[in-house]
């Protein structure tokens, strides 16, 4: 990793900030018993059918159902996306090459095991289960490690930045149990500063990686690996199981149109519009 000054300063601050900022989860939350049946728990515009006729077909009742299950799914798609990027993490903190970033990686490391912790908790406790992790798993794009050590990092702040957009909206969403707000505005808080490490992060191992001249083809191959890791992130919030638990039929085929409608396409574009713009600024060339 390149002693960049700037980078040292960064991380400085964020240790500094997640120091100050720190709580224990588990005594932050109030948990309730349950939470309201007949209210929203997910935002009605973050539902994987708005904008589309299939949320004009259905009721009020339903697409209550509908917020349930899409809400255990968002949660159950963090507690997965979380333990992925604590192992890729712990196996490379204090090693060569990560010696700037590593005391930072311990407030990370700690802080997502926490974020796990109170995802998986609200699944289990009002929705009984954490869906299976059904992610396409991608096959690896080289084995150089640069490269690799990279796209490990370039899926973490890709993942990190669109769990955040749900968060923001949540958060502020006054129809919301102020648990759903205060679960939402907790975890933006903590990855406001994991963004800002991954931006900073990300762009440098980039700089390192197209020192060493790796050519247009893995730039190519590096902008079509990341925009196949875009794409399935976002297909994984149309759950054919949170269709069946609400309710829903033909959930597989659902899902299909879904992912094929043009507002559903427009609703990725305005989620993914931050990571997108940076990386191809960077001069990763992706598209979704």
């Amino acid at each position: 990793m390149t002693d960049d000054r700037g980078f040292r300063q960064l991380l400085g601050r964020l240790s500094a900030k997640a120091s100050s900022d720190y709580y224990n989860p588990y005594t932050t939350f109030d948990w309730p018993p349950a939470l309201p049946g007949d209210e929203y728990w997910f935002s009605p515009e973050l539902l994987s059918v708005h904008g589309t006729e299939y949320a004009d077909e259905l009721s009020d009742e339903q697409l209550c159902a509908l917020s349930r299950w899409e809400s255990v799914n968002f949660y159950s798609l963090n507690v997965h996306g979380i333990r992925e990027l604590l192992i890729e993490v712990m196996r490379r903190v204090h090693t060569p090459g990560f010696e700037v970033p590593s005391e930072f990686f311990h407030h990370f490391v700690g802080e997502e095991n926490e974020h796990m912790w109170f995802f998986a908790t609200f699944c289990l406790k009002y929705g009984g289960r954490i869906y299976p992790d059904k992610k396409l798993r991608l096959p690896s794009a080289g084995q150089d490690p640069a490269l690799e050590n990279f796209l490990v990092f370039a899926r973490i702040l890709v993942f990190e930045q669109i769990v955040d957009h749900y968060n923001v909206r949540l958060a502020a969403d006054t129809r919301l149990h102020p648990t759903v707000r205060q679960l939402n505005r907790i975890h933006h808080q903590d990855e406001s500063r994991h963004i800002a490490f991954g931006v900073r992060l990300v762009r440098l191992l980039w700089e390192r990686l197209t020192e060493a001249g790796p050519g247009e083809d893995v730039r190519r191959t590096t902008g079509r690996y990341l925009s196949e890791y875009l794409r399935a992130t976002m297909a994984s919030f149309y759950s054919p199981a949170a269709y069946r638990d609400a309710g829903l039929a033909a959930g597989f085929d659902l899902r299909k149109r879904l992912l094929d409608h043009p507002a559903r396409q427009a609703a990725h574009a305005q989620v993914l519009h931050k990571t997108t713009d940076f990386l191809n600024r960077i001069g990763v060339p992706v598209t979704v």
